[in-house]
């Protein structure tokens, strides 16, 4: 095992799994607010924001993270400007998430009876204004299960940043396996993070839509 000992590894794994964290939170919390903005050109009655938020979802929705990954890391080294492979990473996984959650929500947004836009509009109120004082807090509890179930996919997303040299949990598996020589305990231990990461939000993903189901 070279001069690495089990806890040299897991200490290791642990930094990697701390950036894996980070850039998942960067992703979601971005995302979430790019998405909320792409929904509600999506749900918009004009024609140019409605259309250019369907190419946006289309357009990441439909190619693979790993390219759109490849475009930002390699397009803007091609424009002459430097950018490190967490930067690169953050604004991939960003932009990534924003189209699923704004698709999630759109669909959320749309599961709301029409006469809940109908009884608002009687009240004066703009279509932002029914938007956020009648539709979405009705909307919330219908998204938040799929919100966080989507979390899941966020976080095993970050593995793929490993093939720019962002330094995450599996980019740090992969270093240690070369230096040890031990892939399958390395990678055992890397898949248990994950599982330490995605586990309890895929529990409570469905706690809380059973939770949800049960009050509606």
């Amino acid at each position: 095992m070279s001069d690495f000992t089990f806890w040299d590894i897991v200490r290791n794994l642990l930094t990697g799994l701390q950036w894996t964290l980070a850039l998942s939170l960067v992703a979601f919390i971005g995302g979430g607010l790019i998405g909320l903005l792409i929904m509600v050109m999506r749900i918009s009655d004009k024609s140019l924001p409605r259309s250019f938020a369907r190419t946006y979802i289309e357009l990441f929705q439909g190619t693979p993270l790993l390219m759109q990954l490849f475009l930002v890391f390699f397009g803007v080294a091609l424009a002459g400007l430097e950018i490190s492979p967490w930067m690169a990473a953050a604004i991939a996984l960003t932009l990534f998430t924003s189209a699923y959650l704004a698709e999630i929500w759109r669909g959320c947004v749309e599961s709301i009876p029409n006469g809940q836009w109908e009884a608002s509009s009687s009240l004066a109120l703009n279509p932002l204004e029914q938007l956020r004082h009648v539709i979405l807090p009705q909307a919330l509890r219908i998204a938040v299960a799929p919100t966080v179930g989507f979390s899941v996919q966020v976080v095993k997303g970050t593995a793929v940043t490993s093939i720019i040299g962002f330094t995450e949990l599996t980019k740090t598996g992969g270093m240690l396996a070369n230096a040890t020589f031990e892939p399958f305990m390395v990678y055992g231990l890397v898949a248990f993070g994950y599982f330490l990461l995605c586990y309890p939000l895929s529990l409570s993903a469905r706690y809380l839509e059973r939770r949800l189901h049960a009050s509606a």
